[in-house]
């Protein structure tokens, strides 16, 4: 055999190692993903930059910036990584790992008491969730799938919508008289804001052309978790969302004295990289997604049943 080709690819730790702080934009989160340390694929990238003879990243403290041979070097091989990927995927079946990033309050709120459910129809898969209320970077933490809230258009993304967003004034059950006057209610019981979304009751006030209320002696609370859990134990009068609300209602904690038929304007979407084929793995776990909120009819026309 000819032992020129098996030397012609370049070292294929160092390679690996490349690839993953290209994507990763530092060597922590790199050496993090690969299970290795962070000198570890230092020394590997420094081995491969020996290897081609050109420098492929820019050290910037912590960070790093691929230089431009880096950054070509790395559009060319990221294709066949995939390619990898997706060939042993088709030989070994689909058991895997599928990551999901989503915002924490869509975990907490609506995803965990699903979980069993997910695991159940799922048993070989194993999901690693990443939540979060930013906007991740898809390709740089190599994320599979994303739940998120907006309108559906992000750069470089496919999206599939799950559900719309409503939102509406919710007070623990019995706060309120029945039928009683919004106006009225929104002046005399202590209102509750999400610094998130501070003008969601001037805007749900214009949409009932009432007068906004004002909110200068307003509890103001970070995250939809503490404004549920506040207006349950009597705090005020919040910004309830749906479906995130939906299991306070019907267990009766907290209702809704002025109706719940009010849409944000804002849905959930299931995203993922347009540039890329999603694997067995992760189109499995998005076909669940599109069956738990929209249907098997609408899962069977977004994806096709998935087989290894």
């Amino acid at each position: 055999m000819d032992e020129t080709k098996l030397t012609a690819l370049p070292p294929l730790h160092a390679l690996r190692s490349f690839h993953a702080a290209a994507q990763c934009g530092r060597f922590r989160d790199a050496a993090s993903a690969l299970g290795l340390t962070e000198s570890a694929i230092s020394h590997q990238v420094r081995k491969l930059e020996d290897y081609l003879g050109v420098r492929l990243f820019e050290r910037r403290g912590n960070a790093v910036q691929l230089t431009a041979a880096g950054a070509s070097y790395f559009e060319d091989i990221d294709p066949a990584f995939a390619t990898i990927r997706r060939a042993t995927e088709r030989l070994a079946g689909p058991g895997g790992r599928v990551t999901l990033t989503l915002p924490t309050s869509l975990v907490t709120m609506w995803l965990i008491p699903r979980l069993m459910e997910l695991e159940a129809a799922l048993p070989e898969i194993k999901l690693q969730l990443a939540p979060s209320n930013r906007i991740i970077d898809l390709k740089r933490e190599q994320i599979d799938l994303a739940l998120r809230h907006g309108k559906g258009s992000w750069p470089g993304i496919a999206s599939v919508h799950l559900f719309n967003e409503q939102t509406f004034p919710v007070c623990k059950t019995g706060l309120l008289p029945k039928n009683a006057d919004p106006q009225e209610a929104l002046r005399s019981v202590r209102l509750i804001v999400n610094a998130f979304h501070k003008e969601e009751w001037v805007e749900w006030a214009q949409a009932r052309q009432i007068e906004p209320p004002a909110l200068d002696n307003a509890m103001v609370f970070d995250g939809t978790e503490q404004i549920i859990e506040a207006v349950a134990g009597g705090v005020g009068l919040g910004i309830g969302r749906r479906p995130m609300i939906d299991r306070w209602i019907d267990d009766g904690r907290v209702e809704a004295p002025f109706g719940t038929a009010d849409e944000s304007g804002y849905a959930y979407y299931l995203a993922w990289r347009d540039d890329t084929e999603l694997s067995v793995p992760a189109r499995q776990v998005a076909r669940w997604f599109v069956v738990a909120c929209k249907g098997k009819k609408a899962a069977e026309e977004m994806f096709a049943p998935v087989s290894a």
